[in-house]
């Protein structure tokens, strides 16, 4: 295998879905007691953090934007239980999954039915180059790029320089993208819109009428942006490396497109709890019905997830930020400098 340094190895002969089948399958099972205590143990401090920041205001900004950091990394988590609830494996009912999604997914500024529509488009169609533009980090290839009108290259660049998607990323998408619903998409997830949108809004004056719209500002504003940043990034990191996997329709592979085009991002332990063990992307991808308190037991104990696994190391995944095109001639992420050179030489 290849980690992110780019290096060439001769491709390995993956395992078939039906080997992989029931390696997966005995995680696959939901548990309420699981999913009460992540609950609990992650709303109550969530909870509390706000509480702090509110009464923080009073003693010193810098104080509050300190304390919005932790705030975000729980808000982190809870996104991550309201993304799977849409997988319908954070609890065994799909009913409570729909239930406890949509109120978790009020305090993550993003409609569950909508979100979770277009995230299962994206597990359909991850690397698929035919396929591309829902669900996804919005992925042009070289040839695209260089065939493009000057406008919409510009766009691009604007949009996949990381001060675009990381720095104004989160206030466009949880603020702004999350609030419309998608064209072509169903009544439910057109209504699943409205009704986000009439809930954080409740929400929201609620909590205003308590401690003052600025105050509540001050302090969301600070949470939603740094959770959002580390969000995006973790989601981009999961799929945008120099040798992911990218396959024209005939010949995108499910397998390959989780083992190959899915990293493994290895957390400290204390960063994997807060982000639900999503870091373990290529077995969610391999299978969404695994509950996030599953992924890394699932790791550990089978030796064929850490051998098929694109390993990116904590620390080591910045070099990805400057890859923003697929060369389908080299197979592989380039920057916008590689492409500027090649058409030079």
């Amino acid at each position: 295998m290849t980690d992110i340094t780019g290096l060439k190895t001769s491709p390995p002969k993956l395992p078939t879905m039906k080997e992989l089948k029931p390696l997966l399958e005995p995680y696959c099972r939901p548990r309420v007691k699981r999913a009460i205590w992540q609950l609990v143990s992650t709303l109550i401090p969530y909870t509390l953090l706000w509480v702090l920041m509110w009464f923080s205001l009073s003693i010193s900004y810098a104080l509050t934007l300190l304390l919005s950091v932790l705030a975000a990394a729980f808000m982190i988590r809870i996104f991550i239980f309201f993304h799977d609830c849409g997988h319908n494996s954070f609890l065994p009912s799909t009913r409570a999954n729909k239930i406890v999604g949509f109120w978790l997914g009020l305090l993550v500024f993003t409609p569950g039915e909508l979100w979770w529509h277009s995230h299962a488009i994206h597990h359909s169609t991850s690397g698929n180059l035919d396929r591309r533009g829902i669900g996804d980090v919005v992925t042009m290839t070289v040839k695209e790029y260089l065939a493009a009108p000057l406008w919409k290259r510009i766009g691009y660049r604007i949009f996949r320089h990381p001060l675009g998607f990381l720095g104004a990323g989160p206030v466009v998408v949880f603020l702004l993208r999350n609030r419309l619903p998608i064209p072509h998409f169903g009544r439910k997830e057109m209504l699943s819109v409205v009704y986000a949108n009439l809930g954080i809004v409740a929400i929201a004056a609620a909590i205003s009428l308590l401690i003052g719209f600025k105050a509540y500002v001050m302090i969301q504003l600070p949470i939603l942006w740094i959770g959002g940043a580390i969000g995006i990034w973790m989601f981009y990191i999961q799929h945008q490396y120099v040798d992911a996997y990218w396959a024209p329709a005939a010949e995108w592979d499910y397998v390959k497109s989780a083992l190959l085009g899915a990293s493994c991002y290895k957390l400290p332990a204390l960063l994997r709890w807060f982000s639900g063990n999503i870091g373990f992307h290529h077995i969610h991808h391999l299978n969404p019905r695994i509950p996030n308190y599953e992924l890394f037991r699932c790791y550990i104990e089978n030796l064929v997830f850490q051998t098929y696994a694109k390993i990116i190391p904590f620390g080591k995944g910045y070099p990805s930020l400057v890859l923003s095109l697929w060369d389908e001639d080299q197979n592989r992420m380039v920057s916008f400098k590689d492409t500027s050179r090649r058409r030079r030489g």
